[in-house]
């Protein structure tokens, strides 16, 4: 199939056009947002060429495509009349859907994401310098203060980066929330490790009584300074006038968040920041693995179910204090286990989709992206899933029992090497991942998967007969005549105003301009969808055309006032049927167009459809040619 017969299955298989409420896309899954779920056949679209998988999260359907190819699918669906919204209004609906948890750790995912890509290049640095000096390398002293620069910054400055990031999330000046956080590690305040590696430099005490440190590498303090600091600004915009909006909203944001910062939120938070960063080490140092072993085992399905963004907090918090960040390593045994499930099942199964599906997912796994892996390959057959679990909960303890620790956080397996080349972890880096890769194939493919030929047999059969049990047969397509099922004056296609319609995206045909407001029947067929507004009618024939009968354009928005429907879906119609009634008047008096479309939307199972009319057509006329 080409792009553009995939993207009809996939409509089809998402209820059709009208359970859309809008598609965006990202690097590799298509996103869409729609109006029930129950409509939509998840296996259909699971077994499509090119779908690499597809799940239901965060208020989306997403299907997996892969890079490069989502683009060409998204263009695709789009052509054929799918409505568009931006990645960020997506997210606005999405962020409505699910419990107060899973939208809490989505927000954690919103501000700390965007900040990843400066620890990776700093982890990646530390990396650099590491292996210049296991190979015996003497830096020169201005050189050694460089790679310092570079290694140390973002953890110096990393309060500003998230209070930065959480005014942008809530909806703050970030201009506002970066200098608020700059506040927090001002260079007149004492430094924080200064003062808590026991020098000679102490707290100061403000109003002799409040010791004020800065907050260098402080998260969680940051993080609600951000979330207090967005929604105080928001509060005095609302009432501050206009004209002096400017001028006094980020004064008085700056001067009371910084009080409060610094004697308040910085001071009882930073005490809640240590206590969790001591049970998250507690929970690491377990013996005999124990803590890399749950994590490990737990990391996966914490993907699937969309929250693992709180390993984002505890990351920088771990780097933030030590420099070193012993999650990475857990983090890559449990991937590694799951591209190597995948791998498995790859070499085993002699099904031509499923390995070409198979291997590029474990890539995408083993450069640090498991959700085509998971998704598309090992948790449609389960075994392979809940193995790769085990193989990465052996993997994760093996990490925890070795004492890795990453310089870094955002990369794993592959590309995640070089967070370990200078810290003289690396041979055990590699044996972890061996030992993840060799117990999630092994498990997979010893005991995990069954080939598919033999499941797909028995759902052929059970198709089969129950087709033969409902009499639910595909219908052979035939050369046949629709009749018009508006009475009024032929518009051409291409001259409709609705540039999905002119276009031919939806498929071929013609339109009428009515002088009458009774919508027939155009042959004998089944109604496929009745809209409870009464707008818009599909039928299939008996001889297999699917026809949209679409009354007036944006007449959806009237929300059924002025029209009335007389079938139901599922409904047995002969031509000439009445289908249902509208009034021309209101439609016109709402500011709309009534110009009524008469759509094929399978033309493309046929070798021509053609409009045989033009002028005035009255009831019973010829109006559109189909031949098979």
């Amino acid at each position: 199939m080409n792009n553009q017969e995939i993207a009809k299955k996939v409509i089809d298989a998402l209820g059709g056009r009208e359970n859309v409420n809008s598609v965006a896309h990202c690097a590799t899954r298509l996103r869409v947002m729609v109006k029930d779920e129950g409509k939509i056949n998840k296996e259909v679209i699971e077994n499509l060429e090119k779908v690499q998988g597809a799940f239901f999260n965060s208020g989306q359907y997403q299907i997996i495509f892969g890079t490069g190819t989502v683009n060409k699918m998204y263009d695709e669906v789009v052509a054929l009349g799918l409505p568009t919204s931006s990645k960020d209004d997506m997210k606005a609906e999405a962020a409505k859907q699910g419990n107060w948890f899973q939208r809490a750790i989505r927000t954690f995912g919103d501000v700390f994401v965007p900040i990843i890509p400066v620890i990776v290049a700093t982890g990646l640095f530390m990396g650099v310098r590491g292996l210049l000096t296991a190979l015996g390398m003497t830096l020169p002293a201005d050189v050694t203060t460089y790679t310092q620069i570079l290694t140390d910054t973002a953890f110096i400055i990393l309060p500003g980066l998230v209070v930065w990031s959480t005014f942008r999330v809530f909806g703050g000046n970030p201009a506002v929330g970066i200098v608020l956080g700059m506040m927090l590690v001002s260079g007149s305040l004492p430094n924080a490790w200064a003062v808590a590696s026991g020098g000679e430099v102490t707290a100061m005490n403000f109003f002799g009584f409040i010791p004020v440190v800065g907050l260098q590498g402080s998260v969680l303090p940051a993080f609600i300074i951000g979330v207090v600091g967005a929604k105080f600004e928001k509060a005095v915009r609302k009432v501050v006038p206009d004209v002096i909006d400017l001028l006094v909203t980020p004064f008085v944001t700056l001067l009371v968040m910084s009080i409060l910062g610094l004697f308040v939120i910085g001071p009882v938070f930073h005490v809640v920041e240590n206590y969790i960063l001591i049970a998250t080490k507690a929970i690491l140092s377990m013996p005999f693995g124990l803590g890399g072993f749950l994590i490990g085992g737990v990391h996966q399905l914490i993907v699937v179910s969309g929250v693992h963004h709180i390993f984002n907090l505890l990351e920088v918090q771990l780097l933030a204090a030590d420099h070193a960040n012993p999650f990475n390593a857990i983090i890559t045994a449990a991937m590694t286990a799951q591209g190597a499930a995948t791998v498995a099942v790859g070499v085993k199964t002699k099904n031509p989709k499923l390995k070409t599906l198979a291997f590029p997912a474990a890539l995408s796994a083993f450069l640090g992206i498991t959700e085509p892996a998971i998704f598309g390959v090992n948790l449609r057959f389960r075994k392979p899933f809940f193995l790769s679990l085990i193989a990465g909960a052996i993997g994760g303890g093996l990490a925890s029992i070795l004492g890795l620790a990453g310089t870094g956080n955002g990369i794993t397996i592959i590309p995640g090497t070089m967070l370990y080349i200078g810290n003289g972890q690396l041979a055990q880096y590699l044996l972890m991942v061996a030992v993840s890769f060799v117990l999630g194939f092994a498990l997979t493919y010893m005991f995990g998967y069954e080939d598919e030929k033999e499941v797909a047999t028995e759902v052929e059969t059970e198709r089969l007969v129950q087709e033969e049990t409902t009499g639910n047969i595909p219908v052979a397509l035939q050369n046949e005549t629709l009749v018009t099922p508006i009475v009024g004056d032929v518009v051409a296609l291409s001259d409709v105003n609705d540039p999905v319609f002119s276009s031919g995206a939806m498929g071929q045909g013609i339109a009428v301009k009515p002088s009458q407001g009774v919508v027939y029947a155009p042959a004998d067929a089944e109604v496929s969808i009745a809209f409870p507004t009464g707008h818009a009618f599909g039928l299939k024939t008996t001889n297999g055309a699917e026809v949209l009968i679409h009354v007036g354009i944006d007449t959806v928005t009237m929300n059924g006032e002025g029209f009335e429907a007389k079938v139901a879906q599922g409904d047995k119609v002969k031509a000439g049927d009445v289908l249902g009634t509208f009034d021309s008047n209101k439609i016109v008096a709402a500011g709309l167009d009534d110009t009524t479309m008469v759509i094929v939307t399978n033309t493309a199972d046929f070798s021509s459809v053609d409009p045989v009319v033009t002028g005035s057509v009255a009831k019973g006329d010829a109006l559109i040619e189909v031949k098979a």
